[in-house]
């Protein structure tokens, strides 16, 4: 009944959902020049074969997803992959960051005829979707045509958790739609065992099976060499709010230490600019990347308003803090960090990530820090102590290298999947 009733709301907002689509792209959240791609018409041709399509949500959900698709794309040689998102800024990354026959598109607006134009176009063979983005249409028409389809990385929060008790139905409807859920963590696997969920297996999450990210060797060279000696540490994926406490640790650091650098990476590149203009206002020196502004060394601030070059500023840092942690949002991915040699502090918030911060905490390698005082205190450590400093890195990054293995586990699950797709091609074939 529920499902019914979306389907028509869906169904009778077209003008409604073309304008909302509009408002997105004037607002720099929509490419205009894709927007068409948003309908479901495609804008690149169905390739012969078969056709694996991946749908990721956003820029977290998308990157996680790399180690995987590389893997797919070694180990089945001639079978087409496709990766959909929803955001601007995942597109922008994956254009650099996707192997270069792997097709991206926009995922449709979830409106029944979108969504089977869609599917009419590419056909896929096999459907993999990331996390927990359950759009009713496209599950249903998916679900309908008989598409394999698995739920990979699979995670329900405690809000979403206790949201989709209240019905039921709808989310047993839509988990019917998967043939195997693979869960991040025993806990996301009873979760969805108790919403329906047909078959649950746990292989872990494979954003901690990601290789380190890349960077760009000369940009590398040049940055060190512009720094020199200077104490730099980072604050990364910062949303509204973090950066007042981050300039208040800055200071506070810099009040024993003159020459230190904080590098702050927003969360959303597009804020950079207004995060400059503040701390300008309040007498600071800053620096903004995207105006390619020359670091210099009475430069206090240099503010990363960039795409793609978080592996730059890892590696340019003695310490990191993980944005998203001084507020309620559930923190950022600390295993980057971790693969860069970087040493790691956080804010109380950190439950996106919590078992892997347990991993973390228990090796002792990492630092939870509540306010600015507590920030400066930690990274002045981790500055001033290169043995506290080594110490905790090396611990860090043993956690990371103990989840190497999830990315063989999670493509044994999906071998039996793509195997009968390939007709007799052989392949790597991980999962045999």
């Amino acid at each position: 009944m529920i499902l019914s009733l979306y389907r028509g709301l869906t169904t009778a907002a077209s003008p409604a959902a073309r304008a909302y689509l509009a408002r997105r792209a004037i607002a720099g959240k929509e490419d205009p020049a894709r927007l068409t791609e948003r309908y479901g018409q495609a804008s690149a041709a169905r390739p012969d074969g078969k056709l694996v399509w991946i749908h990721a949500a956003s820029v977290g959900e998308s990157l996680s997803m790399l180690s995987l698709i590389h893997r797919l794309a070694e180990d089945w040689p001639g079978l087409n992959l496709m990766m959909t998102t929803g955001t601007v800024t995942s597109a922008r990354i994956l254009a650099t960051r996707l192997p270069e026959h792997v097709i991206h598109q926009f995922v449709p607006l979830d409106r029944g005829r979108w969504v089977r134009r869609f599917l009419d176009h590419w056909r896929p063979d096999v459907a993999l979707w990331v996390e927990s983005e359950f759009w009713p249409n496209l599950l249903c028409e998916i679900g309908a045509r008989g598409i394999p389809s698995v739920l990979v990385n699979a995670r329900i929060s405690p809000k979403s958790f206790d949201g989709w008790r209240k019905w039921p139905s709808v989310i047993g409807r839509l988990l019917e739609n998967f043939e195997l859920c693979l869960a991040q963590t025993e806990d996301d696997a009873r979760k969805l065992e108790g919403l329906g969920a047909r078959r649950v297996v746990c292989r872990g999450n494979l954003k901690f099976s990601s290789g380190p990210l890349p960077v760009d060797e000369p940009e590398l060279q040049d940055m060190r060499q512009t720094i020199g000696h200077r104490p730099a540490w980072l604050a990364v994926s910062t949303h509204p709010g973090e950066e007042d406490i981050i300039a208040d640790a800055h200071r506070r650091i810099r009040a024993t230490r003159g020459h230190a650098l904080a590098i702050i990476v927003p969360r959303h590149p597009a804020r950079g600019p207004s995060i400059a203009d503040k701390l300008r206002a309040e007498g600071s020196v800053v620096r903004l990347r995207s105006e390619r502004e020359p670091l210099t060394d009475d430069t206090e601030f240099y503010i990363a308003d960039s795409m793609g070059e978080l592996g730059l500023f890892y590696r340019l840092a003695d310490a990191a803090f993980i944005g998203g942690s001084l507020i309620a949002h559930g923190g950022q991915n600390p295993l980057e960090a971790a693969r860069l040699d970087c040493a790691i502090v956080h804010g109380p918030d950190m439950t996106n990530f919590t078992a892997i911060v347990d991993e973390l905490n228990g090796a002792d390698a990492i630092i939870e820090a509540t306010n600015s005082e507590a920030i400066a205190n930690a990274v002045g450590r981790l500055i001033d102590d290169p043995t506290e400093r080594d110490r905790r890195i090396a611990a860090a990054r043993d956690v990371a290298a103990t989840k190497a293995g999830i990315l063989d586990d999670v493509v044994g699950e999906l071998t039996p999947f793509i195997r009968p797709l390939m007709n007799g091609a052989t392949g790597t074939d991980a999962g045999a």
